[in-house]
């Protein structure tokens, strides 16, 4: 996500595949080679820059964001042109249809040479490699690939994540190393409630629940009224529902697979007795009123009118990915800044575990048996330049110049350490539309060392300040507090394993979530009866092939990083 200007409709939902935050600047000056100059060049030295042949055509589909005005006449694109000496003939096709797109021409059997926004599923992956259609890019990987191998070498898990069971690499993902976004299952809790009550950060679970009656009964907001909702969210949004930050104090929940690890075995939370211990206190908040009954039916911006309603806030904690989900962060709105975030609270057994959400996505960029062997060099030589330093700000913030230039002595990133790059005013200020840079399209790979390494806001509070609240409250409250091992979210397995697994998780996590809500509600009880009948029902499930199939999967995956 973004704090922009162009990004204010954002503020007031939540976009699903979240990107979180760092802005999209550029440079709408000579693109002839003028590129980022931070970082490496991918192979722009390794026959891929300056050339006096002929330049390489690559018939490309790329999916197009809305605000991009013209990807032909684009700044980024026609600097990408000149850098390697390739001409883009591009599918381009809008973001919103790109998915069916992507399928009518794989099956029509009228596809290009290339995709950079594939979107392709492991499933996909596979049974597209089967067929012939996406080449592996392995022996390319070897000898053009040297940002492609940097990054394989400075991340330990990337290369198993993106290998196919056949020892293939059929695509590359975009890869968004945004440290808030893994650990996104945030609490968020009014700061200037507390102060005002006398309480303290809650740090267990029994303190958050006495908090909570302190909400509810003693008046935070001053208005004279009992209307203050101490605990509330929004269902079907980015980590918005309460209940399952809440269970992390009992059993690890990232509401995502509910698998926990246990000596390398993948195991399902939601049917431990830990799981029951979660659900019976929250179904206690819920009993006593302390959780919003419309936390788990009202959608993101039904959630931001009560954020945002004019007169006295009545939210004195939300769950959330992050704060402007539901209160605005335009300039003059000053809500949000009474709301820090609550470190994952310590349930009975001592249990305090944060949701770790560190993923890479589907594949991207992949080259089909439509492309000679100079335009799968040339695509190969292309992606290993986009998964570089320079690039990724080039895609992001457009050329040096416009919107960002090279940090002065003395200005300090988000760690205290000198910065390398600063953003400019000029980029707070963009147009809904504009065409000096990719607005995070096609593949890209901005690493946490290139997204931290920007010149710190002055003020965390303000609009541009805001990854920076992110970031610091991440790494104050969440980071590192996941369990030891925990399941990857990003994994293959073979093609009538990945068909089956579907289906059974499509059932399995429908089934945990709406007996989760019934247990919370209290529409079921929490009785001896209830609750085995409640495991018993995942036999029906098929539970046990569901694991073996995940089983099977991990220790695969595990075995290709070794």
């Amino acid at each position: 996500m973004r704090t922009k200007k162009r990004s204010a409709q954002w503020f007031g939902l939540i976009l699903a595949t979240v990107l979180l935050l760092t802005a999209c600047g550029n440079d709408g000056g000579d693109n002839g080679g003028g590129a980022a100059n931070g970082g490496n060049a991918g192979n722009a030295g390794n026959g891929g820059g300056e050339s006096s042949g002929k330049a390489v055509t690559l018939d490309t589909f790329i999916s197009v964001s809305p605000r991009i005005e013209d990807i032909y006449t684009n700044d980024v694109t026609k600097a990408v042109e000149s850098k390697l000496n390739i001409k883009f003939k591009f599918d381009a096709t809008p973001s919103a249809n790109a998915a069916d797109k992507k399928k009518l021409i794989l099956a029509s059997g009228d596809y290009p040479a290339v995709f950079l926004s594939g979107d392709f599923t492991q499933a996909e992956q596979i049974s597209y490699g089967k067929q012939g259609i996406l080449q592996p890019l392995n022996d390319l990987i070897d000898k053009y690939g040297n940002e492609i191998k940097r990054a394989f070498a400075e991340d330990k898990d990337l290369q198993a994540a993106i290998t196919a069971p056949d020892g293939n690499i059929y695509a590359l993902p975009h890869i968004n190393d945004c440290f808030h976004c893994w650990y996104s299952q945030k609490l968020w809790i009014d700061q200037t409630w507390l102060d005002k009550l006398g309480l303290k950060m809650p740090t267990t679970t029994d303190e958050y629940y006495e908090v909570l009656k302190a909400f509810k009964t003693q008046d935070p907001n001053g208005n004279g009224k009992a209307d203050e909702i101490p605990l509330s969210g929004a269902f079907n949004t980015w980590h918005g529902i309460p209940s399952n930050f809440l269970m992390n104090a009992f059993i690890y929940d990232n509401d995502e697979d509910f698998f926990f690890m246990k000596d390398g075995k993948v195991q399902l939370a939601a049917n431990q007795p830990e799981w029951r211990q979660g659900l019976t206190y929250i179904n206690k908040l819920f009993a006593e009123g302390l959780i919003d009954k419309e936390a788990f039916t009202q959608n993101n911006d039904q959630m931001a009118q009560v954020g945002n309603k004019e007169g006295d806030n009545v939210s004195g904690s939300v769950a959330a990915g992050h704060i402007g989900m539901y209160f605005s962060l335009a300039e003059g709105q000053n809500r949000h800044k009474e709301y820090v975030t609550v470190a994952p609270l310590k349930g009975p057994g001592g249990v305090a575990y944060a949701g770790y959400y560190k993923a890479y996505g589907n594949g991207q960029f992949a080259i089909t048996n439509k492309a000679t062997e100079e335009q799968a060099i040339a695509a190969i030589k292309m992606a290993d330049y986009m998964y570089s330093e320079e690039f990724a700000i080039m895609n992001e913030y457009g050329l040096e110049g416009k919107y960002w230039t090279k940090a002065q002595p003395g200005e300090k990133d988000v760690h205290g350490n000198q910065a390398k790059y600063t953003l400019k005013p000029e980029y707070w200020n963009l147009s809904t539309t504009f065409n000096d840079n990719w607005d995070q399209m096609g593949i890209t790979r901005r690493t946490r060392a290139i997204r931290e390494s920007w010149t710190a806001p002055a003020d965390m509070m303000s609009q541009q300040g805001y990854e920076f609240r992110l970031f610091t409250e991440t790494a104050k409250n969440y980071e590192n507090r996941q369990p030891e091992e925990t399941f990857p979210l990003t994994i293959f397995m073979d093609e009538n394993d990945a068909n089956e697994a579907i289906m059974l998780r499509t059932q399995i996590n429908e089934y945990v979530r709406s007996n989760m809500a019934q247990f919370v509600t209290g529409s079921k009880k929490l009785t001896d009866g209830e609750w085995d009948s409640y495991v018993k029902g995942f036999d029906g499930l098929n539970l046990k092939k569901y694991l073996e199939i995940y089983q099977k999967a991990y220790d695969t995956q595990k075995q290709k990083q070794q």
